[in-house]
């Protein structure tokens, strides 16, 4: 993964741990927005955190979050998004932007999702309750869906069609399902929901395993196209979207798309095909015996066109700093000594026994030895 740019840089190396972090005079008599951030010590809320606090057109950044991060300029409050505290911790922002969401792939889905719908709606109602007048969502273009039928691009109001059969998937849908409703039960809260496409720089998720596997799967008959978002350019996205340049629901990621073979060239990497019936039912058998974390649900997304239009944000002036090209270099270089076969990561020692196509047959192979013990075990 490349290094933040300049100025999240710039940030970082003026952060100090101190617990007592002031805003400084000059910041505080800015006239932009104070904005808070949940989710605000990792991944993209850190990021995030880091750029906001350096921005001039920012007057404060509040940030919420289990522990403490690294972003001295920052106002910390330390709790759990679900607790109706937050509320408190929230007074005197302009614009909420709620990045405290759990999508790892190893997190019990049932607990993942209690704590994704119920931390959201805890999130809006006490915005509403303290003045807030913008909380920003970031989902995911997930939520389109991944049919044969999509259009190439999808039109950013296209009609969702996802199901909650892949990963977190279930859990996005709701979430926006509570943006949609929260500004008819609060008036005067304004709701900008922003969907990134494949998301890469330090991120683990079923799309990016499935560059770490030995060969590409492929499933026959299928027509799989390929629109990535580098977390820079998901976070000048959202410091749009905090700063009421863009607003309503958008998608961010790079302009264009990349067929399955130019994928495939770029990489390096060949493909293994196989009959959708085996691939599909083999994905079932591996999730419900628990040999892989990842549900069929989120092969589709291997299959199927769900690439989409950017054109809202290039309207409001945006524009990608990464192409498609360059954010799949990235990835492969970030994937490098990773070795997945079928959403399971394996072992080094595992992957160079089993070898590049062997690793795959030995996990399709024991999904149908499982089957044929459990017919064996009816037959007693």
């Amino acid at each position: 993964m490349s290094s933040p740019d300049p100025q999240v840089r710039a940030a970082r190396n003026l952060a100090d741990l101190s617990p007592e972090s002031k805003p400084s005079k000059s910041r505080s008599q800015s006239r932009g927005p104070v904005v808070a951030v949940t989710g605000a010590a990792t991944g993209v809320g850190e990021l995030l955190t880091a750029r906001l606090a350096a921005s001039e057109e920012i007057k404060q950044v509040i940030a919420i979050d289990e522990r403490r991060g690294e972003v001295s300029e920052a106002i910390w409050h330390i709790l759990d998004v679900r607790d109706p505290a937050i509320a408190e911790k929230l007074r005197g922002a302009d614009v909420v932007v709620h990045l405290a969401l759990d999508l790892d792939l190893e997190t019990d889905p049932a607990a993942r999702t209690a704590y994704n719908v119920r931390g959201t709606q805890t999130v809006l109602t006490a915005a509403a309750a303290v003045g807030v007048h913008r909380v920003v969502l970031c989902t995911s273009a997930m939520v389109y869906g991944a049919l044969p039928d999509n259009d190439i691009p999808l039109a950013e109001d296209a009609e969702l069609r996802a199901t909650a059969e892949a990963t977190g998937v279930g859990d996005l849908l709701e979430i926006e399902r509570l943006g949609r409703r929260a500004p008819r039960a609060h008036p005067g809260l304004n709701v900008t929901v922003v969907r990134p496409t494949v998301l890469v720089g330090g991120t683990d998720t079923a799309l990016t395993r499935y560059f770490e596997s030995p060969r590409l799967l492929v499933v026959a008959g299928s027509r799989p196209t390929w629109q990535f978002c580098h977390v820079d350019d998901l976070v000048t996205a959202l410091e749009y979207a905090a700063l009421e340049k863009i607003d309503g629901e958008f998608a961010v990621g790079c302009d264009g798309w990349l067929e399955q073979q130019e994928v495939e060239e770029l990489s390096g990497v060949r493909r293994m095909e196989l009959p959708s019936a085996v691939a599909l039912g083999a994905a079932a058998r591996l999730h419900r015996i628990g040999l892989t974390p990842s549900p069929a649900g989120d092969l589709a997304y291997t299959m199927h066109p769900w690439v989409v239009s950017v054109s809202r944000l290039h309207d409001a002036g945006w524009r990608p700093g990464w192409t498609n090209e360059e954010v799949l270099a990235a990835l492969l270089e970030e994937v490098e000594g990773r070795h997945t076969v079928a959403g399971r990561r394996l072992g080094r020692k595992d992957a160079t026994a089993a070898g590049a196509a062997g690793a795959t047959v030995a996990l399709l192979g024991t999904a149908a030895l499982v089957r044929r013990a459990r017919k064996a075990r009816r037959r007693i």
